[in-house]
Formats: C-alpha cells, sequence, structure tokens
C-alpha cells in the first residue's frame, strides 16, 4: 500500500486549501484513513479520520474549520481546511490502516501505512 499526499503550500490566515491523498492498493474502501501533522520542533498530533462506515472525527483544534472526506471510487482522501490560522502551520501527513479499533484512531502508532507529507504554511 502506497499513499501519495498533494495540495500543500503557502495561504493567508482565513484562507483555505484542500489536501487530497491518494492510495494505491487493494481494498481502499475497508481502510480507515487519517490525516495527522507535525509542526516545526513538535510531535506529530491527529488532525482527522473517516472510518470505513464514513464515520468522521477531528481532533478539537479543527472541529468546525476541516472537512474529511473520502472517495472510494477513486481511492482518495481529502481534506478540506477552511478558516486557516497560523497555528495550522505544518507538514500534514495522511495515513490508512484496515485494522484500527475506534479507541485507536487518535494513536500515530496504530496506522501502518504513511504517505510522504505536504507542507502547508498559514502566513498571518
Amino acid at each position: 500500500v502506497q499513499l501519495q499526499a498533494s495540495g500543500g503550500g503557502l495561504v493567508q490566515a482565513g484562507g483555505s486549501l484542500r489536501l487530497s491523498c491518494a492510495l494505491s492498493g487493494r481494498s481502499f474502501s475497508t481502510y480507515t484513513l487519517a490525516w495527522f501533522r507535525q509542526g516545526q520542533g513538535k510531535e506529530r498530533e491527529f488532525v482527522a479520520a473517516i472510518r470505513r462506515d464514513r464515520n468522521t472525527h477531528y481532533a478539537d483544534p479543527v472541529k468546525g474549520r476541516f472537512t474529511i472526506s473520502r472517495d472510494n471510487a477513486q481511492a482518495t482522501v481529502h481534506l478540506q481546511m477552511n478558516s486557516l490560522i497560523p497555528e495550522d502551520t505544518a507538514v500534514y501527513y495522511c495515513a490508512a490502516d484496515s485494522r484500527i479499533i475506534l479507541s485507536s484512531l487518535t494513536l500515530v502508532h496504530a496506522y501502518d501505512y504513511w504517505g510522504q507529507g505536504t507542507l502547508v504554511t498559514v502566513s498571518s
């Protein structure tokens, strides 16, 4: 399984970006898909996840601003980011796993497959 993330860039505070992550491999619809981010000098942290039943979960700092979605036909997961703030600046990583339980959704070590990361910079 390989993941390829795209869509990062430089945006002003208040702006929007849409990240995408394409997954190659079998059985895309069975995977839980997630986005994490890592700011400079910080640990990687959970942002959002979408399960195979399309239930979604968000970290508190992004609730109401970010939306995760999946397109099973295109084997792609998206992260729509609105009302961006400088604190959202980070490298964003997509992740996937087919065996995650609900209590592990936010844990970095629970995901077996990772994309290469895409940089999002929000200027003030």
